[in-house]
């Protein structure tokens, strides 16, 4: 299974993703910052799943409709940091879908997920990832769950990867930076956490419009 996750910028990267699909020919599309009233139906092969509806820049899904069925979604808020309560709120902060695989049967669980920007504490992102987490298990107990995004936690993850065992889930991050725009800034923001995968590898793709670079995910369900 071929997953790519990429945050949009501000929904200033949607051109691209019609290439980015040719190209890397993914068999799920995790989306961040999309302006989702304006997000198409369809990408190549891709079918929307669902996105988020309480904020106009939020998270999409897409899949194939020919390999998945979906058997549920779940947008999940979770604790704002006090840049939400400020400016914009953005508490829909994890989308996710239960699905299974056509040909195997195999049930599934994948989700799209932005933290808290960078004026939040590290402290608060780990919450939000425990909690997105245990929500996403809820979904279906001892499915296999795939977590992508932007996880805004460039420094300390040596914390944030025992957070992640602890709950009894793997941190895996991609082969290079995700984020290159500010020097000080630079560092893996896009990766994923994960149960029941065998993660083959994580690809950093090459830099386009956005300040994010998109990842491409290569994993299978136990």
């Amino acid at each position: 299974m071929r997953v790519i996750s990429y945050n949009l910028r501000k929904h200033r990267a949607a051109p691209e993703l019609e290439g980015l699909a040719d190209e890397h020919d993914p068999d799920i599309l995790c989306l961040q910052e999309c302006d989702t009233t304006s997000i198409p139906k369809t990408i190549g092969d891709l079918e929307l799943v669902d996105s988020t509806k309480g904020n106009r820049l939020g998270l999409a899904v897409y899949a194939r409709h020919s390999t998945f069925r979906i058997d549920g979604v779940r947008t999940i808020g979770l604790k704002k940091s006090l840049h939400d309560r400020m400016l914009k709120p953005a508490h829909e902060r994890v989308l996710g879908v239960r699905m299974h695989e056509i040909d195997s049967g195999r049930g599934l669980i994948i989700a799209s997920f932005h933290a808290a920007p960078l004026t939040a504490l590290n402290s608060l992102r780990r919450k939000q990832i425990r909690a997105a987490l245990t929500e996403l298990q809820s979904m279906g107990p001892d499915l296999p769950v795939l977590m992508v995004g932007d996880y805004n936690y460039p420094v300390f993850k040596e914390s944030l990867g025992q957070t992640v065992r602890d709950h009894g889930y793997t941190l895996t991050l991609s082969d290079d930076r995700t984020y290159t725009r500010y020097r000080v800034f630079r560092g893996h923001y896009d990766f994923a956490t994960s149960v029941g995968f065998s993660i083959d590898s994580i690809r950093t793709l090459p830099q386009r419009t956005s300040d994010h670079r998109p990842i491409l995910v290569t994993a299978e369900a136990a």
